[in-house]
């Protein structure tokens, strides 16, 4: 009898438990893992995520990897169909891979039913971010983390009258920001060498890095500009006379000049942290980036507040900038499958992306990005706007990753290397993409 009543009384005490808030008693105990790179708009959504857990009692753990390996190694997690990731963020130019392949679960019907629409999110974002394939309404992520490739300058050295004046007789205009790469250009020259507060400066940083993604990303700011295409618009994967172009040639050429003339010593195999410690440690006049490190430059104690500018990628020709940024997806190959899609529903929620900018996450939101005040909300708000009207992106293709090493390579030899010519290297690439788009049955 002692034992029935000590049963009943655990069933009770079981009843009163299961009284509790029913949806955290449901959620015990549950964790969703999301991966991405080790960045500061990663420690800006650990943040965000607290209020997630706080709503669904769903715990987050995180895999965050630095930019040099991340990659390889969340590449590799999809390709083995590992279960480490139930959210990730991955890449712009995974996209075609990931879908193709059946690393991520296609999101259509889920957004129909919690009535989330991509047209609430800005054009550029879901073309790069989210569509597969492109120009066709087949989601596999959501928009997440708008990024393009923007400028910082000294703006305390650049306000200096003695400078003001002896550039402008020099070149019979301001000393302000460059609107063409050949204003750029004067003003790194302008710069190279100078001494400043006792110590020698130079002009720009621009990324050079060989092994991942560093040279593509920066030298298509310039061929963008001059003309450069990845094919033919009327006639997909027709690369010859686009990509290797009279105009696209000059581009290469141009982004090389940069490099010999008007960059620190040294420089030839960097990419983001170099450029954030050679802005930081006061070396450069002006520093080519992504966008999502400027609010932590804008904070810095050193370089930041009234001595730090910020200017989009200048035109030349043509006006365009590279796309950076990434869509969130949920792994099909997680056990937690239902969890992560309340993750994408609660990140979707304006309310949830006006947080996520407040905290240094570039949102991709129209309800953030057309909000009246968002142009004056950061001293680099209105320059992001702008950059993410006139992104473009590298190919999206299932086959990125031997295209982006193509790429590295060549542009690399001639830059960095002083192999050939730039209209070599421009015609070695487009045998280098054609071999590849040949073994795939794409021409």
């Amino acid at each position: 009898m002692g034992r029935m009543i000590t049963f009943a009384g655990a069933l009770a005490a079981g009843a009163i438990a299961i009284g509790l808030p029913t949806q955290s008693a449901l959620a015990q105990g549950k964790t969703l893992t999301l991966c991405w790179a080790a960045w500061d708009p990663a420690n800006a959504l650990v943040e965000l995520s607290k209020d997630f857990t706080a709503k669904t009692n769903i715990q987050m753990k995180y895999e965050f990897v630095p930019w040099t390996n991340y990659a390889d190694r969340f590449l590799n997690e999809l390709n083995s169909k590992g279960k480490l990731c139930d959210v990730i963020i991955g890449d712009s130019q995974w996209i075609g891979g990931a879908a193709e392949n059946g690393h991520y679960v296609k999101l259509n019907e889920f957004f129909d039913k919690e009535g989330i629409k991509m047209d609430d999110f800005m054009p550029a974002t879901v073309l790069g971010y989210a569509e597969w394939p492109k120009h066709t309404p087949n989601y596999w992520a959501l928009p997440a983390m708008g990024d393009a490739v923007g400028w910082t300058y000294r703006k305390d050295w650049f306000s200096r009258p003695e400078l003001q004046a002896e550039f402008k007789k020099k070149y019979g205009r301001d000393l302000a920001p460059p609107a063409t790469w050949t204003e750029l250009k004067q003003v790194g020259e302008f710069f190279q060498g100078r001494d400043i507060d006792g110590k020698k400066v130079y002009g720009a940083y621009i990324f050079t890095e060989r092994g991942s993604e560093g040279i593509t990303m920066g030298v298509t700011n310039a061929l963008y500009d001059w003309g450069f295409q990845y094919d033919n618009p009327k006639k997909p994967y027709q690369m010859d006379g686009f990509v290797n172009s009279p105009d696209a040639v000059a581009g290469l050429e141009f982004y090389k000049s940069v490099y010999k003339c008007c960059t620190p010593p040294g420089m030839t195999n960097a990419y983001m942290q170099e450029g954030l410690d050679a802005f930081k440690s006061g070396q450069v006049a002006m520093m080519m980036n992504w966008f999502a490190f400027f609010p932590g430059l804008y904070k810095d104690p050193n370089v930041g507040g009234d001595k730090i500018g910020f200017f989009i990628n200048p035109g030349e020709k043509q006006h365009a900038t590279q796309l950076g940024g990434q869509g969130i997806s949920v792994v099909s190959y997680s056990d937690h499958k239902e969890d992560a899609l309340q993750y994408i529903k609660w990140f979707a929620q304006p309310d949830v992306q006006k947080h996520w900018w407040a905290l240094g996450g570039y949102s991709c939101h129209k309800a953030v990005l057309n909000d009246p005040s968002f142009p004056t909300s950061a001293p680099f708000a209105k320059d992001f706007l702008k950059s993410m009207e006139m992104v473009v992106d590298f190919w999206a293709e299932p086959s990125y990753a031997e295209l982006l090493l193509d790429m590295q390579k060549r542009v690399h030899d001639y830059v960095v290397a002083d192999k050939g010519t730039a209209k070599e290297a421009l015609d070695l690439l487009v045998k280098d993409w054609e071999k590849v788009f040949k073994e795939e049955g794409k021409i």
